[in-house]
This record gives C-alpha cells, structure tokens and sequence, in this order.
C-alpha cells in the first residue's frame, strides 16, 4: 500500500513569494489523486480529489485543470479512507479540527502526517481564493492582501479535503490541519476559513513517508529560508 505525502516545495517559500512552477499537474497527479496546494504565480485554490485536479478561482468557481498547468507547492498522497467515522454538527472549523485530532490521536497518533477526505452536506462553507500575481521576493500575505476574495457557499453538498502535519515539521509545511472545499458538482470550492458541517463521513490515511521536490531553479536560494514564518503562514492560511 502506497504511504507517501508528495510535496512540492516548501509552505515557507512560497510564503516568502516563490510561487514559480516547479513541476506540472501531470508529475503531480501521478504521484497522488488527493491533496492541495496552489498553481504558479498563486492562480487560485487546488484541489485534488479522485485523481483530478481543480482550481477555484477568485470568485469560487472551479474547473478542472490542464495538466501542462505549473505547480509551486502542493501536497498530494495516494487515499486509501483506511479509517472512516462519521462526522455531524460540527458548527464550525475548529471543532472539526478538534475532532479531527481527537479520532487521530486515538487511533494513530499525532507525530505522523495524515490526508483526510469529509464527503457531507455543509450549512456554510466560509472560503477564499485569489487571482494570479507573478512575484519575486513578494510575501504571500502581501499577495493575498492586493488578490484575495472571499465568499461563501450555503446548504451545499461537497467535501472537504485536507492534510495534516505535526509541529515538527512546521515551515515544510502547516502544522496542524489545512482543508479545502469542493463542492458535489465540481463547480464551487476554494481555501476554507469556516465550515458548518450538517453532517458527513470522514476518512483518514496515516502517512509515515515524505518527498519533497524542491525548486531546481537558482532563484530558489535567493530565499531565507531561516526566517521564523509561523506567525505570518497562520495569518494567510
């Protein structure tokens, strides 16, 4: 059984602006269907689910990707739902992490990475996106402070995918969990502020391997990646 999060790049580079293409949606597909990221020059919202891949634009609207599209950081796995619970009102995003971690913690722990799929039916789904803006050296919050829309979808079947990471390995990427939305039709979704879910199944892999595929260009250690980002990497994300 495939056991491996494949992730490109760092969440602190792109924080620090480095939203360049370091591979294609084709090489990243075939290493997960399931997961999330952005596209190159931070082109909306991905997100990856049965082995396609979406973007959610600034307005919320989703379609499904060129696979020549480029790709600055994502975080995919191969879903397998080993664990599957159900899940029903949960009146907003924090007690859906809290339970998240709870089921996580009582089943496998928490010092490994995990990929979760919820498939329900939401009251409210609180989300963003944003436009492209080709950058250098530009912060991501500064990024998303001239881009960034928000909006929010009502009464709304979808599901919500999202990755988990340890505070260990915080500046790889977020600790704690990260989710996006699509809806049911594939025709709305985005980053997920807030979410009331009615209620839904939840399905959990534990992951215990790691690739990460950094940039190759030389622009990418022009980049401190020293710098303390937490504070920042919570605010935008």
């Amino acid at each position: 059984m495939e056991n491996k999060m494949y992730q490109v790049s760092t969440l602190q580079a792109l924080a620090l602006g480095y939203s360049r293409a370091v591979i294609n949606v084709e090489e990243l597909i075939h290493n997960g269907d399931t997961g999330l990221g952005t596209f190159e020059d931070v082109n909306g919202e991905m997100i990856v689910m049965d082995g396609h891949c979406y973007r959610a634009d600034q307005s919320g609207c989703v379609t499904e990707v060129d696979t020549t599209t480029g790709v600055p950081f994502a975080a995919v796995a191969k879903f397998n739902g080993e664990q599957k619970f159900e899940m029903e009102h949960m009146s907003d995003i924090e007690s859906i992490r809290t339970e998240l971690t709870r089921k996580i913690e009582e089943r496998f722990g928490l010092n490994s990475m995990h990929i979760v799929r919820i498939d329900g039916e939401f009251e409210k789904v609180d989300a963003r996106s944003e436009a492209p803006y080709r950058s250098h050296h530009i912060s991501l919050k500064e990024i998303l402070g001239k881009t960034q829309e928000a909006f929010v979808f009502e009464n709304i079947r979808g599901s919500l995918v999202g990755v988990y990471f340890p505070d260990y390995m915080d500046g790889i990427n977020m600790p704690g969990w990260h989710l996006h939305f699509l809806s049911e039709d594939r025709l709305k979704g985005g980053h997920v502020f807030d979410v009331s879910l009615l209620k839904g199944k939840a399905k959990v892999d534990k992951i215990t391997n790691i690739y990460i595929n950094l940039p190759k260009e030389a622009a990418f250690d022009t980049y401190s990646l020293k710098q303390d980002l937490h504070d920042e990497i919570k605010s935008v994300e």
